[in-house]
């Protein structure tokens, strides 16, 4: 099965720690899940709950609400800068969009506002750069 399947969401990624130190990361908690660990190859999603979406909220810079999926639910996320998949499963809520409305990206033709999901370390890594720290994303399942 190819990557690019069946959209369901896009805009801005960057990466986070969680778990077992891996990489540039060292020890953190395990994320709402209980599961969430830099080296594997996981994210954080904004609607995993309603009590994850309001920590979230994307209503507060004028997004839409994005479909809920809960722990263990999979996505599989293209960068849209290098053009490389990698397959995820959900181990967190996040990030805070709210915590950064109007942020912007841009690689090649393709510019997104506001950060909406986050990759462990380590999925990151697969599709792109940890230093470049965002890209421009499309989930599908």
């Amino acid at each position: 099965m190819g990557c690019l399947t069946n959209y369901v969401w896009n805009g801005i990624m960057s990466w986070f720690c969680c778990g077992n130190a891996w990489g540039p990361c060292g020890a953190a908690g395990y994320g709402a899940c209980g599961t969430c660990d830099s080296g594997n190859y996981q994210c954080a999603w904004i609607n995993i709950s309603s009590a994850c979406l309001s920590e979230t909220d994307p209503a507060a810079c004028g997004l839409s609400t994005p479909p809920q999926y809960g722990c263990g639910e999979y996505f599989y996320v293209t960068d849209r800068c290098t053009g490389k998949c990698v397959y995820v499963t959900i181990a967190d809520c996040g990030p805070c969009t709210s915590c950064v409305c109007n942020q912007s990206f841009t690689c090649g033709s393709y510019t997104k506002y506001n950060r909406q999901l986050d990759l462990t370390a380590a999925a990151f890594s697969a599709v792109d750069n940890l230093d470049n720290g965002l890209a421009v994303f499309r989930t599908d399942r």
